[in-house]
């Protein structure tokens, strides 16, 4: 690994691949047990840009064997010390922001000015608030005759998804590690690039060994492994429904914990008196966001049925705004999506929504003008778009968005808390107590009011089928402590 260390991502997509041939187990860079590879695919190219090892069931109980041992130390540091071990770790992914941006944007397709901000800002904020996090944590407190007490919960098993890859990773493993946990990632096999770099700088800090362990590998083997093995005290797992399901049941034989950020469906409410001009833009802006491969994305519009064909109108001049092209030339605001797989998906569901009877008002399952090569899908709209029909209800994961009318305001909170999911939503109107009061309403983890920005301190996680648990911040950092009573 010596000859990768700090290795740069250039700003072009005819660099020679990436090849990791280790694994980063117990502080050390070490031979995989199989001899299985993956093959990383730029999305916009189609070709291989890297390749990792393939992990085996072998490779997790090595991992997990050193995260045990390591635990025994990492859980006695006191949490001020494991605190500033985060912020190292922070600051020494800002060094290599740019690299990380590059390496996502020909991994997962997002327009490179974005990475930058998102793909690179985000991981390191999670480790570089982790001082304030663990500030604000009551760490013990006495209660009658007892003192209570919050311990890390033991050794977590991270297994994360592909569209926000590095940030997903660093979500899990800084407040983990500043509870005193340690950690076995298991990164996308998609996009598992990044991760190596997040190894390489602990590796760099000296950390205790095995406090972080990095194995690659497929769902069904190293997830699975790590789901079902008895060295593991706690599963944090982000990504679809469906998997999610599958991890809780096979984690369920060892009672261990589970904290689950699955899939979305998420409305954004747009009100009689709001300013569709503002609304409709914005929305279409949230839905788009990382060629529509964000889980909290706003892919419903509800809006009144009497200012729905205004909606189109807006919607429809809006979209020439939302360049579509390579992730690496400045001036573009999609990217491809990430695999075949995931771009022949979105097109099946721009085809089901047609045969359903949905009104197209831009877009289609065409690919681009001038992209035929890369996994690009042209952002769509959607009109006329019932409860009932299937691009209402089901995870897309792409850029389509759906226009829904609604009759009343009543009408509007039924309609969005009509699916199995409830992660995100917004809500837009003339009157912000207004727009409170129905946010109150909508079943979801997060609500933005009229647009509001993102926050990476506040708790992110959802109600109903899009999971259980809270990530960022002091509420994620909550997620792996124990509680203890000693009784005095």
């Amino acid at each position: 690994m010596a000859t990768e260390t700090q290795q740069q991502a250039p700003l072009t997509h005819d660099a020679e691949p990436i090849v990791r041939d280790q694994l980063f187990i117990g502080g050390e860079w070490v031979d995989p047990l199989g001899d299985g590879t993956l093959e990383v695919i730029d999305s916009t190219t189609e070709k291989v840009m890297g390749r990792v090892p393939e992990g085996t069931a072998a490779d997790v109980d090595r991992a997990v064997a050193a995260a045990r041992t390591a635990f025994e130390v990492w859980s006695q540091v006191p949490p001020f010390e494991r605190a500033q071990a985060c912020l190292g770790i922070g600051m020494k992914l800002a060094e290599r922001g740019e690299e990380i941006a590059a390496l996502v944007s020909r991994e997962v397709g997002m327009p490179i000015e974005l990475s930058a901000q998102i793909q690179a800002g985000l991981p390191t904020m999670d480790f570089m608030c982790m001082p304030d996090a663990v500030d604000a944590t009551v760490w013990e407190e006495q209660v009658g005759n007892s003192l209570v007490v919050r311990e890390p919960v033991g050794v977590v098993g991270c297994i994360t998804p592909w569209n926000y890859p590095l940030h997903q990773i660093a979500a899990k493993v800084a407040p983990a590690l500043a509870a005193g946990c340690t950690v076995v990632v298991k990164p996308s096999e998609v996009t598992p690039l990044n991760a190596f770099v997040l190894a390489e700088i602990v590796e760099s800090l000296g950390l205790p060994p095995g406090v972080f362990n990095l194995v690659p590998g497929l769902g069904p083997v190293v997830g699975e492994a790590m789901a079902a093995h008895p060295g593991i005290d706690m599963i944090s797992f982000t990504g679809s429904t469906r998997a999610g399901k599958r991890v809780g049941e096979v984690a369920s034989a060892t009672v261990k914990r589970v904290a689950l950020e699955l899939g979305g469906k998420s409305p954004n409410v747009i009100l009689d008196d709001a300013d569709l001009m503002k609304a409709v833009p914005d929305g279409l802006g949230k839905c788009f966001l990382n060629s529509g491969q964000t889980c909290s994305a706003l892919t419903r519009m509800l809006v009144p049925r009497e200012r729905l064909a205004e909606a189109e109108q807006i919607a429809a001049a809006a979209l020439p705004h939302f360049a579509v092209g390579d992730p690496l030339e400045p001036g573009h605001t999609l990217g491809p999506l990430v695999s075949e797989a995931q771009r022949e998906r979105v097109r099946g569901y721009i085809r089901k929504g047609i045969e359903e009877g949905a009104k197209v008002v831009a877009g289609g399952e065409e690919p681009p003008e001038g992209l035929a090569e890369g996994y690009f899908v042209q952002p769509t709209v959607f009109s006329e778009v019932t409860p009932g029909m299937t691009i209402a209800q089901e995870e897309i994961f792409g850029p389509v968005l759906v226009l829904m009318p609604y009759d009343d305001e009543d009408d509007a909170v039924r309609i969005a808390n009509d699916t199995i999911y409830g992660l995100a939503g917004g809500v837009w109107s003339g009157d912000e107590e207004r727009a409170r009061r129905v946010a109150r309403r909508i079943r979801t983890g997060q609500v933005e009011v009229n647009g509001a920005a993102f926050n990476p301190l506040a708790p992110f996680g959802g109600y109903k089928q899009s999971g259980h648990g809270r990530e960022l911040g002091k509420f994620g950092l909550e997620e792996f402590l124990e509680t203890k009573a000693i009784q005095l």
